[in-house]
């Protein structure tokens, strides 16, 4: 079968696997990633690919090239779903890797070394709250003790007895084992649907990723003030704990600014921003406020200048407002950037094949970040889908499926050489 023909039956036969109205849901280590394996798997054994299966889950599906004793180039993305969601999140750049395949093989064309195209396990946090599961433990870079801790949203159970059920070793989380060597992997590209506006904005079909975002995000946030009368206490008396944030948040806007218009890389969220209900009337001031922050960044520089701030931030909240800014414990990720002589064979191929592109940044995580974590040459190509993610909506269109997967075969020949 053709590639584009391939690509649509594989794309109609995993919604069918997994449907759950009104979306579709593929649980991480459950029924519907499964059933997405099994189905990738058999269409890999169609096209008489090598097929080979890690303890963690990881499918591994191979092309042999001209010469095996090189590091082979690896293509893919995750198969797991979020609940009720699109059925092209993760799976679009695993159906590309077999749709590469099928190009190749009707053209007739060899690759100076294997082309491998994987299948990873557990990238979606909603189903256990760790990030990249799959490619991580595969890297053997998660911690020992989250097979035994980290536990499944829908059914509570540990990822210990998920993996059980689903046939695979725990132990080899537990022992740091890796089935991925990072010396082994020649490059890693992964494909996946764009999930924000700026191709529809843009109206075009594919981009190319110049990294994926570094995060600082700090969940559990508290400024803590005093409760009081709104109409008795004068200004110079209160403790106002929204009022300190406010100016917290409007600064951080205001460097969003700066950033921008020193052509710099930022967003910036306040996920969360309440007053505790128990506590709180149109007549007191408040005194406390509960709040989040997410921010994320290609440059370190940036994520650097935000801490500054916070923390200069906090000394005014308490010098000015005696009001006392806790920002709980956080969490950093680096930026993880894309190669660029990767990201160069992308643009002259799609300058080659006509198909208009542009670069830009990753604002989501993607597990691709585990692949450039552990020094391996890596790429990813966004395409074009309507709606968002992580909803039932997605509506990527097969043509721009189609502009991608022109761009990638153009590019495998110069990704592939020694």
């Amino acid at each position: 079968m053709s590639a584009m023909p391939l690509a649509a039956q594989l794309f109609d036969a995993l919604r069918d696997a997994s449907l759950d109205p009104p979306g579709v849901s593929r649980a991480s280590y459950g029924l519907g990633e499964r059933m997405a394996h099994a189905i990738i798997r058999e269409a890999a054994e169609a096209l008489g690919l090598e097929c080979r299966v890690d303890p963690v889950g990881t499918l591994f599906m191979t092309l042999p090239g001209a010469d095996r004793s090189l590091a082979p180039v690896m293509i893919g993305s995750h198969l797991d779903a979020v609940t009720h969601g699109g059925n092209f999140d993760g799976a679009a750049g695993v159906v590309m890797g077999l749709a590469l395949v099928a190009q190749l093989r009707a053209e007739g064309r060899v690759l100076p070394r294997d082309l491998t195209v994987l299948g990873i396990r557990a990238e979606e946090m909603c189903w256990f709250p760790v990030n990249y599961i799959g490619s991580r433990a595969a890297f053997g870079l998660l911690p020992p003790h989250v097979p035994d801790t980290a536990r499944r949203s829908d059914s509570g159970k540990t990822l210990a007895e998920h993996m059980i059920e689903e046939g695979f070793d725990p132990q080899f989380i537990r022992d740091g084992r890796a089935s991925l060597d990072p010396v082994r992997i020649h490059a890693f590209i992964e494909p996946h649907i764009e999930q924000g506006p700026v191709l529809v904005g843009a109206d075009l079909p594919c981009a190319i990723v110049t990294g994926i975002r570094g995060i600082l995000r700090h969940p559990i946030c508290r400024a803590r003030g005093a409760w009081n009368h709104a109409g008795a206490v004068p200004r110079g008396f209160r403790q106002d704990a929204v009022l300190a944030v406010a100016q917290l948040a409007a600064r951080l806007d205001a460097l969003w600014d700066q950033v921008e218009a020193q052509g710099g890389d930022l967003v910036l969220t306040l996920g969360e921003f309440w007053t505790p209900a128990a506590m709180h009337a149109p007549t007191k001031v408040p005194g406390e406020v509960a709040f989040s922050l997410d921010i994320r960044s290609e440059q370190d520089s940036v994520l650097d200048a935000v801490v500054a701030l916070m923390a200069e931030m906090a000394a005014e909240a308490e010098a000015k407002r005696r009001v006392r800014m806790d920002y709980g414990e956080g969490m950093r990720a680096a930026p993880a950037l894309m190669d660029p002589r990767l990201r160069a064979a992308l643009r002259e191929s799609a300058a080659a094949a006509g198909v208009p592109v542009m670069e830009m940044t990753s604002g989501a995580g993607h597990d691709c970040a585990s692949f450039v974590l552990k020094g391996v040459p890596s790429a990813m190509l966004f395409i074009r889908n309507q709606n968002g993610s992580h909803n039932p909506h997605e509506a990527m269109e097969l043509e721009d499926f189609g502009a991608a997967l022109k761009v990638l075969a153009g590019a495998i020949g110069a990704i592939a050489e020694k």
